[in-house]
């Protein structure tokens, strides 16, 4: 016959197993609940022009100054600079992201990004991400016409810049960045859509060659002109394979484990009339 002792142990063991396996389900629960809403805020900050005359500075252009105080006020602040790539890595589980990450982007691919901007971004060891319109690019290649001022990047500076690994390249069109025949790469009044399509595809895909061709990297991302497009333009472009696209809404993002999350990121535009610490406030409350 069992003693006393002996019965208390088998009763409490027989309340505290079950208890520990429930305890064990619901952290794996948790677990996976945690998985599928996993996700980083990612502000991002679209620059164009730097140009150190006032006279020049818009709401386009802003010194290499500002943006040097911008890539200080980053680093200082534990930000950690991210690009297309990265962003991809997350998504299909290859990498992490850090909590503080943020992107920059500069659009049109003004020669002054690489002289004054891409020094910086070796000096405090940032990444950015550059879009070219690639029509101008191949004009200023060919003219060799090296200007600070009105310039584009030349493939060899595109190259250079994207070896680095500090700047990365993506698509901004061939020849759509233009507001006379249509508005960016958005569909023309009349124009049907099969018309639309090929025309669009004509051009995106001839940026993509020559953007591939001078980095020996595939652009995975398209950035809208002016953030113009019409609603089949998306689907249109997720079936030439870009995986992410950037617009010019201003709103923040969430980026998830789905890669519908990599598509129309939303950035803000940065001028001169405020400090990089009060942009990332303005954008921060609205998350």
């Amino acid at each position: 016959m069992k003693s006393n002792k002996t019965i208390k142990i088998l009763i409490f063991m027989a309340i505290l197993l079950p208890a520990i396996l429930l305890i064990s389900i619901m952290k794996g629960a948790t677990k996976e609940t945690m998985a599928e809403t996993d996700s980083v805020k990612l502000p991002i900050i679209m620059y164009h022009s730097l140009l150190k005359d006032p006279k020049l500075q818009n709401d386009y252009t802003i010194s290499p100054t500002l943006f040097e105080n911008d890539l200080k006020y980053l680093t200082e602040n534990g930000y950690t600079t991210v690009v297309v790539k990265d962003l991809s890595n997350y998504v299909y589980g290859k990498k992490s992201l850090p909590e503080k990450c943020i992107m920059l982007t500069f659009d049109d691919g003004y020669y002054n990004n690489y002289y004054y901007a891409f020094p910086l971004l070796k000096k405090y060891k940032c990444k950015a991400v550059i879009s070219p319109i690639a029509s101008m690019s191949e004009k200023f290649s060919e003219t060799k016409d090296i200007s600070v001022t009105y310039g584009h990047i030349t493939f060899d500076d595109m190259k250079e810049m994207s070896d680095s690994g500090y700047v990365e390249i993506q698509n901004h069109s061939y020849d759509m960045h233009s507001l006379k025949s249509r508005k960016g790469v958005s569909q023309k009044a009349g124009e049907s859509d099969e018309t639309y399509k090929s025309n669009l595809t004509e051009d995106v895909t001839k940026a993509q060659t020559l953007l591939e061709n001078a980095t020996g990297k595939k652009p995975t991302c398209f950035v809208y002109p002016f953030g113009a497009k019409s609603d089949s333009t998306e689907k249109f472009i997720k079936e030439m394979g870009f995986s992410c696209t950037l617009t010019c809404t201003e709103e923040p993002n969430v980026i998830t484990k789905n890669p519908d999350s990599l598509y129309e990121l939303g950035r803000y535009r940065r001028d001169g009339r405020e400090s990089m610490q009060n942009l990332l406030i303005r954008i921060n409350t609205k998350s």
